[in-house]
């Protein structure tokens, strides 16, 4: 296999230094050097550019296309497959090389995108969310009939379950339909019909035998948590992440750090549903009611467990948002208080650690694996950073 330099740039290696010029050396697919003036058969210039790990996204939905549910519907299957793949390779194109799906993409998309059938980011599903009922995941609305959003394509498990019993067969059934983690629902949330976000889902009990069934199976539990008990009670049952923590208070924040809990904020996914319905999207006036009322209280949730030192991930609940825009939510992390170094860190090695991928993703090291986001310029200008992504790599391959 060809000895690949990249070379002229700088290297922003994810490991906590400030960009600084390096060369890279790639080996099938993996880095195998680090440093100055390295040799190689080809030679990629990179004058101008910084060279990233390839970025992450720890919270995509890539099997929603938008929030007309009307419109979703309507929508046959085969169509709705052929967007997921589109969401994927526009994913890929914005600079984001792997993701985890909170909810809606199945195993064949993963399937799909590994053996190089559709292009995309690497993917890590869960399938579905699990909800009681009446919960975030409840599709439910007063006519009987129900609101298909973030569904996913049809045939997945279906998530709405009560008890522990419940709990732990259909964790065994998400697992048996290829999870690579498990996603559950212990708050309200904004888009469903009829929750609260600042409402606690499901009891201690029922979560104590989701983490249960997903550990023996080794496989990590994401919560969608608003509000402040729901985030309590998620920690307490050892689940991995918490994502959106709108509602954080400070005993959260406590309990987060004693744990070692992940953040994953998704800053830009209220202003996403606003966005939409400025856009001419209908929805029922409690949905935007809520997103109104979160915007401010989750900002500033943000920051008080940015200073805090919450360990954080970067995700962006994508689907609710465009896709391909992912890279708007490094500039909000910025504006809520962390530096932007360390958004970049968040965007890479620390999702990689979340994940649980880091031994072969989120930083370039000699045997990582050699994916990569080329940048024009400073790669710290995060408003700027989505215009120019210059290249993306995976397995040292120029894919976008």
């Amino acid at each position: 296999m060809a000895r690949r330099v990249f070379r002229g740039g700088n290297v922003f290696d994810g490991t906590g230094a400030g960009p600084a010029p390096a060369d890279v050396a790639v080996e099938d697919g993996r880095i195998v050097d680090v440093g100055p003036g390295l040799d190689g058969d080809e030679a990629v210039d990179l004058t101008g550019t910084t060279l990233l790990p390839g970025l992450f996204d720890c919270h995509v939905h890539v099997a929603v296309s938008h929030l007309d549910a009307a419109r979703i519907s309507r929508t046959p299957t085969s169509v709705r497959i052929l967007e997921t793949a589109r969401n994927m390779e526009t994913t890929l194109r914005a600079g984001i090389t792997s993701v985890r799906d909170a909810g809606g993409a199945d195993m064949g998309i993963r399937e799909a995108q590994q053996s190089g059938l559709i292009k995309g980011p690497r993917i890590q599903v869960s399938i579905q969310m699990l909800s009681q009922t009446g919960g975030h995941g409840d599709d439910w609305l007063p006519s009987g009939d129900r609101m298909t959003l973030f569904g996913g394509l049809p045939g997945l498990v279906d998530g709405v379950v009560d008890g522990p019993d419940e709990m732990r067969r259909t964790v065994r059934a998400l697992i048996r339909n290829g999870a690579d983690v498990i996603k559950v629902a212990t708050s309200g949330g904004v888009l469903s019909p009829s929750d609260d976000p600042r409402h606690a889902h499901f009891r201690p009990a029922e979560l104590d035998v989701l983490v249960e069934e997903a550990t023996a199976a080794g496989r990590f539990v994401m919560a969608h948590a608003q509000a402040a008990d729901g985030i309590k009670n998620a920690v307490r049952a050892g689940i991995r992440s918490i994502e959106h923590g709108i509602y954080l208070d400070d005993e959260a924040i406590d309990l987060m750090l004693q744990r070692g809990t992940w953040l994953v904020a998704t800053l830009v996914a209220p202003l996403g549903v606003l966005e939409a319905a400025d856009a001419g999207v209908s929805f029922p006036p409690a949905v935007l009611d809520k997103a109104r009322l979160v915007v401010d209280a989750h900002q500033a949730s943000f920051r008080r467990a940015a200073e805090a030192g919450v360990r954080i991930a970067m995700g962006t609940d994508t689907g609710v948002t465009p896709h391909g825009r992912n890279l708007r939510e490094l500039a909000l992390m910025a504006k809520g208080g962390m530096a932007p170094l360390a958004v970049l860190e968040a965007t890479t090695r620390s999702a990689a650690q979340l994940l649980g991928v880091d031994d072969r993703l989120g930083t370039i090291e000699p045997g990582k694996l050699a994916d990569f986001t080329v940048v024009r310029g400073d790669a710290t200008d995060l408003e700027a950073l989505p215009a120019r992504i210059d290249g993306v790599y995976q397995s040292g391959e120029r894919v976008a």
